[in-house]
């Protein structure tokens, strides 16, 4: 079978005679006496495209030869016309390729090897071998968009045994007694590879690498090259823009826009803390002179509208700071209703987890919590003033 993808990885249409056909499963795997489909490998995907105006689901090699895995059957065996996915294909050579000039580029700075590579749909990482800093990254990535815009021959061969031990290759080749494809870039690298790549560095354009962190005791780093790099600065820059419009303000000037509002916000947070302080305190006296005065209990109840739940919680807390005091408080939103039942530590005879357990139901709800603080939820709003009054019921009978 003659493996076009090695001979030249930019044939996008090829016409080719079918010399097998294997039905498994339901799909049919074609062998024909020629492709262009790579198979993938090298951590790389495989081609898909059409054979004969039906789509190829996915190509795999076994033994040597290469199988094209279709639906159906084309409608001759006799030249039949063969197209590759040519984006998603120029998507995989652009990414792998890159992932060699990131590794090579590693390892001629740092004398750091490659531990793993991974080509995903979205973005690419490979493994380095150690840990990594921001400098080192950065400098990592400026020297290889240097090496793309050299414009450095990538070449693809398989040598005989004798040149392949002369070979200075990056990392140890695999035991095998099969034939060793390897891939150079320049004098920037040269690895064993069986992947598909463009024949020279100006191809990919541009490598952007997103984030590095830490991976079982490696250094995982992300990245994008080619379109999908292109595509990410595209969007940047969309998004930037957006940003200096909102913020009416020149590129340079963003950061510090930003710094100032930051400032402004905490500032803000601040002033409506020390503001909510002050008015829980006129709210806490207000609420105990309208509490219900039950034997030797004080009960507070107070239904809140989209209030924050710390807040409520902060004032309960403040209310039973007193001793004899039991606070019956509701949050009330569109769709649901929130309680939060506390008491002062010195009532034992009347407990919050029980008392908010049998009160709940009538709200639909659940909950759960201690002796002295229990809170939970219900979707029953219509129900909720029933819900109160049940429980200061239930307080009235067991003071």
């Amino acid at each position: 079978m003659e493996k076009i993808y090695y001979e030249n990885q930019y044939i996008k249409e090829f016409t080719a005679n079918i010399v097998d056909i294997n039905e498994l499963e339901n799909k049919f795997h074609i062998v024909l006496d020629k492709t262009a489909f790579f198979p993938g490998g090298g951590g790389q995907f495989c081609d898909t495209g059409i054979i004969e105006n039906e789509v190829v689901l996915n190509v795999y090699e076994e033994n040597g030869v290469v199988y094209h895995i279709l639906d159906a059957k084309p409608g001759k065996n006799q030249g039949l016309k063969c197209n590759i996915d040519w984006d998603k294909r120029q998507d995989g050579m652009h990414q792998h390729l890159a992932q060699h000039v990131i590794s090579g580029c590693f390892y001629e700075l740092f004398n750091q090897n490659t531990a793993s590579f991974h080509l995903g749909s979205d973005f690419s990482t490979v493994d380095i071998v150690g840990e990594l800093d921001d400098e080192r990254v950065k400098k990592v990535e400026i020297y290889a968009n240097e090496v793309i815009n050299k414009n450095l021959d990538v070449m693809s061969f398989v040598p005989t045994k004798q040149e392949l031990r002369k070979f200075k290759l990056r990392r140890i080749l695999p035991k095998t007694n099969e034939e060793i494809r390897v891939v150079k870039i320049g004098d920037l690298d040269i690895n064993a590879c069986c992947g598909v790549h463009p024949n020279n560095t100006l191809d990919l354009r541009m490598i952007k690498i997103k984030k590095y962190e830490k991976h079982k005791g490696n250094t995982r780093i992300e990245f994008l090259a080619g379109k999908r790099a292109i595509n990410d600065s595209l969007k940047k820059d969309m998004l930037y823009g957006e940003v200096c419009r909102f913020l009416n303000s020149s590129e340079d000037e963003t950061i510090n826009r930003i710094k100032n509002l930051n400032d402004d916000l905490k500032r803000l947070i601040d002033e409506n803390k020390k503001a909510k302080d002050k008015l829980s305190q006129y709210e806490i006296k207000e609420m105990i002179d309208n509490a219900h005065k039950i034997k030797d209990l004080i009960v507070i109840s107070k239904v809140y509208k989209n209030e924050n739940a710390k807040y409520v919680n902060k004032v309960i807390s403040k209310l039973v700071e007193n001793e004899n005091t039991i606070a019956l408080m509701a949050i009330q939103s569109i769709d649901k209703v929130n309680l939060i039942f506390g008491c002062s530590k010195n009532i034992k005879n009347i407990t919050m987890k029980d008392l908010l357990s049998d009160s709940i139901t009538l709200i639909d709800g659940r909950g759960g919590g201690s002796n002295f603080l229990a809170q939970g939820g219900g979707k029953n709003n219509n129900n909720l003033d029933s819900c109160i009054d049940y429980a200061i019921n239930k307080i009235k009978r067991e003071a």
